[in-house]
């Protein structure tokens, strides 16, 4: 009875480490899941988390190669400059392009994070979205005409 006793609190300790670890790192699935209205919020979550936020799933992202580029500026890009923002207490942000030239867009730095947080989330949710509907994209798969 002792070896039942301590072999189902051995088990109940690992289930719960187990899902202690696989809900901090951030994956596809969990992108999925996501609300990235809630999740971006600066209002709610302030603005070191959202970054944070954007931060973990931009390092997934960009491992996938699966990173957002927009208007000449790399998401990893926007969320160090926002970081520099945080840190000197700028108002306005002016990211570098991936040729390494300050961008022409300037954007406040409350938007920019919850940009970059949504920018990061959205590249994990659409690659997912992708697997399970790229035969829509092929014509005449799957219709009859």
């Amino acid at each position: 009875m002792k070896k039942l006793l301590n072999l189902s609190l051995v088990t109940a300790a690992m289930f719960s480490l187990t899902a202690c670890v696989s809900s901090s790192s951030p994956s596809i699935a969990s992108a999925v899941n996501e609300d990235e209205k809630v999740v971006c919020s600066v209002e709610k979550n302030g603005i070191e988390n959202v970054i944070a936020t954007a931060k973990k799933y931009n390092e997934v992202a960009k491992a996938k190669g699966l990173e957002y580029r927009r208007l000449t500026v790399n998401n990893s890009d926007l969320i160090i400059s926002v970081e520099e923002a945080i840190k000197t207490g700028a108002k306005e942000v002016n990211p570098l392009t991936f040729k390494g030239k300050p961008s022409k867009t300037k954007l406040p730095t409350d938007y920019a994070a919850q940009r970059a947080c949504k920018f990061a989330i959205s590249a994990l949710a659409q690659s997912a979205e992708a697997e399970k509907t790229w035969r829509l994209a092929i014509p005449g798969d799957g219709y009859k005409y």
